[in-house]
Parts: C-alpha cells; structure tokens; sequence
C-alpha cells in the first residue's frame, strides 16, 4: 500500500502540519526528506531500512558522500540536498546566537558548538569571540589535530582574540572518540589559556568539550 492510501493521520507529511515535526519518528523524518520509495518499498519503508542499513539517523546523516551514495534510493542529488539541509541547520543556530543581546543561556552556546564540531573526524580547537556584553563577534576554528600542549599555542589564541577586540572567549573543542569527558591535558592547556587571556584582560568563559551526547562544561564543574 502506498503513503497515499494511509489514513491522512498517519501520513507522514499530514502528521507534521498537524502535530509539529517533533511528533514524527526518525523514520517519518527522514520519508519526507526523501520524498518518495522504491519498487516495493513505500518511502516510509524505505527510510526504515537505511536507517537499519546506516546504524541509525546521526551516521546517515554523517556518511561521507561514497558511502551515503551507496544506500538504496540515494545519490549524489539527494547527498547535495542533506548537505544543504545540514548547513542551513548549522547556520540557523549561528544567527540564533549572534541575534541574542548577550550570551546568558550556555545551552544555546553548547547546542551551536555541537552541531559545529560533534561529527568532525578529527580534533578541532575552536573558539567564541565575545564582546564586552558577551555578544557573538565571531566563531573561529584555530587548531587542528591532536589537542594538547604542544599543539594549541596560547600566543596564537591571544592574538586572535585582540584582533577580534574580543572582551570574552568561550573555548571548544571536540573527542572524536564520542568521550567528552575532558583529559589532564585539557585542563592544564586551559589553565594555560586562562592565565594568558587574563594577561590582556580577556576573560575565558568557559572551555566545552564536544562528544557525543551532553557536552561538558568546564565552567559549570567549578574549573574556571
């Protein structure tokens, strides 16, 4: 039986208007993005069955293209249509936050530093440049690699944050391993970039670091 034969109720696209997106399953989402099935396959049975090919929504969605390409009723128009959707995603969140009169909820912060960086392949150090209200001047990615001592130089950050005339940072950076839970080297790299943003009057706000799951915040366990 085709989606247009279900019951309006139950039609994936009719059950949005009617209930909101967040009412709908992984499956349903991801029917409506891909608009119709296969021979034999509805688009909602369809989407069951990547989802079970995949492993679930988040490794779809963070397949590269060779991989994604591969699953039955993809491509590389519908691999160019996620890639759009995500960046929109990506950059609506950006907007939220510059758009706020100061940055007083961190969760809005972590949720935009986690669609930045929860899917990146390898360690990214990045930072939020604040200014003396705590609004977003800009977003910057300063290091790539390994995140330790040797390869985060706080004179780099310094330098970065004066000439962003940034009064505040809001520091980042991603496990690629899933494990957010921050290392030795994290917190003394940290204290490193605290004492010498402090030498400028540059206040660090916090440091998150990004895994899968709820980011931890070293402001909010007393570190800073």
């Amino acid at each position: 039986m085709s989606i247009r034969e279900w019951p309006a109720a139950e039609r994936p696209r009719e059950k949005l208007l009617e209930r909101g997106a967040a009412a709908l399953s992984d499956a349903e989402l991801l029917a409506i993005f891909l608009r119709t099935g296969v021979t034999g396959q509805s688009a909602v049975d369809l989407a069951r069955q990547l989802l079970s090919d995949f492993g679930g929504l988040r490794p779809l969605l963070n397949a590269d293209r060779s991989r994604f390409c591969h699953g039955r009723g993809l491509g590389d128009a519908k691999f160019v249509q996620l890639q759009a959707v995500l960046e929109m995603a990506r950059r609506h969140l950006a907007s939220e936050l510059k758009d706020q009169a100061g940055i007083t909820d961190a969760r809005s912060a972590f949720a935009y530093l986690q669609a930045q960086l929860a899917d990146r392949p390898h360690e990214v150090f990045c930072a939020l440049f604040l200014d003396t209200r705590h609004r977003v001047i800009t977003f910057e990615e300063l290091f790539r690699g390994t995140i330790d001592g040797a390869s985060v130089y706080p004179r780099e950050v310094v330098k970065t944050a004066l000439q962003h005339n940034a009064a505040a940072v809001i520091l980042a950076h991603n496990h690629p391993s899933g494990i957010a839970e921050p290392s030795q080297a994290d917190r003394h790299l940290t204290n490193r970039l605290r004492d010498a943003l402090a030498l400028v009057d540059i206040r660090v706000l916090d440091h998150v670091v990004i895994g899968q799951g709820e980011p931890v915040s070293f402001a909010e366990r007393g570190w800073l």
